[in-house]
């Protein structure tokens, strides 16, 4: 896999789109709120026809990479993507970067609601609740060059989920500093202070 590039020498986003590696409609609409109007266009995946790769890679960074890569070969158009997921203390970092597959079943869509169960059912009631997201954006061109950013946010896991807000594991994720889930808190609330907008402020700062 190939190894981020040096950070010396940050190359600057100019064009008018910008393709989103991501068929999650929750992070496309993250993303739009978070870019404003930074960029005049931006599409994702589906808009160009194009399947999603299989995410082989065993870190954020490499299937962020693995995403970004492949889309902005086939659309010959820069192309941003996240990879991020759910790591608990008390899981030795699981899910981490399999957090969506523990949402998988083979024929079905992805069913979050089950994956935070499968969360709580391995903790095993352990007193251990600290947790964190990580996300990791990945920007690449058509021409091979790249620039990779993490973001984190800490806190605390809860059972039962609590909130309809949100997606994936946020329901059940408290972050510090807040006794409210991501699932409570308001799109506004989660943006100013959540692993995507960590990593989002990091990207912006190196390449808008």
């Amino acid at each position: 896999m190939t190894q981020p590039q040096p950070k010396d020498s940050p190359r600057k986003f100019s064009g008018d789109e910008l393709v989103v590696a991501s068929h999650n409609k929750g992070k496309l609409k993250e993303l739009k709120e978070l870019f404003g109007d930074r960029v005049k266009v931006l599409t994702n995946a589906e808009d160009h026809g194009l399947d999603s790769p299989e995410e082989t890679g065993t870190t954020f960074i490499e299937n962020a990479l693995l995403k970004a890569q492949y889309v902005a070969q086939k659309t010959g158009k820069p192309a941003i993507a996240d990879d991020s997921g759910l790591c608990v203390s008390a899981l030795d970092g699981a899910p981490g970067v399999y957090s969506a597959d523990w949402a998988e079943e083979p024929g079905k869509p992805r069913d979050f609601g089950m994956a935070m169960e499968k969360v709580n059912k391995a903790m095993a009631g352990n007193p251990d609740k600290k947790a964190y997201f990580v996300s990791c954006l990945a920007l690449a061109w058509p021409d091979g060059h790249f620039e990779v950013v993490e973001g984190y946010s800490h806190g605390t896991v809860t059972w039962p989920p609590r909130g309809e807000n949100g997606f994936g594991y946020d329901a059940m994720f408290i972050p510090n500093g807040d006794t409210r889930t991501y699932g409570e808190l308001t799109a506004d609330e989660k943006n100013a202070t959540n692993h995507r907008a960590d990593s989002f402020k990091k990207m912006l700062a190196r390449c808008f």
